[in-house]
């Protein structure tokens, strides 16, 4: 089923500053942002949500949130994707910046869309290196948890939920698949 975005947030031409019209281009099958001056198309996709699973032993790191939205609610580190980095780049830096963790990748573990909100959440398994912790600005503290610890009403995010159930899950069988999911 194609879900239409409500809102229309392009208002002006980045290109030349006219105001645009919504309408369905040739060739196209959505509406668009396009500019009747330079006839500019300008497009609105997902944004990236880059992060990782680190893991030390049995326990798993998670970061308090320092900033809105849900600030004070624990999440794993992960944040947007920047521009000229690849995913795993992005959930590498990400876990850098919110917990000062160092960790070597172990694949792609989940992806999740999040369509409601434009939003696709890549988080990677990662083996952390070392249980050295300088969590940054974005983050009030940083700590391990084992599953029976984690505060799982105090969660920030309903796609950092279901990377852990699955995580806890696939650990329990001893093996870890790659999972996809549609989070409402």
């Amino acid at each position: 089923m194609l879900t239409m975005p409500t809102g229309r947030t392009i208002i002006h031409c980045r290109a030349c500053g006219t105001k645009v019209d919504y309408v369905v281009p040739a060739d196209d099958n959505r509406p668009r942002a396009v500019c009747p001056n330079c006839g500019t198309i300008h497009y609105e996709n997902p944004l990236n949500v880059v992060g990782t699973v680190p893991v030390w032993g049995d326990q798993v790191l998670l970061c308090r949130r320092a900033i809105e939205p849900r600030y004070g609610l624990w999440t794993l580190p992960a944040g947007f994707m920047e521009l000229g980095e690849t995913t795993a780049e992005g959930a590498l830096r990400e876990t850098v910046e919110e917990a000062g963790a160092h960790v070597e990748l172990e694949g792609l573990y989940t992806v999740l869309n999040v369509v409601r909100v434009g939003q696709v959440h890549l988080f990677y398994r990662a083996r952390m290196l070392d249980t050295h912790l300088d969590p940054g600005t974005e983050t009030l503290e940083a700590r391990l948890f084992r599953e029976d610890e984690i505060p799982w009403d105090e969660l920030a995010f309903r796609t950092v939920r279901e990377t852990l159930t699955r995580y806890f899950a696939d650990r329990r069988e001893g093996r870890f698949g790659m999972h996809c999911a549609d989070i409402a």
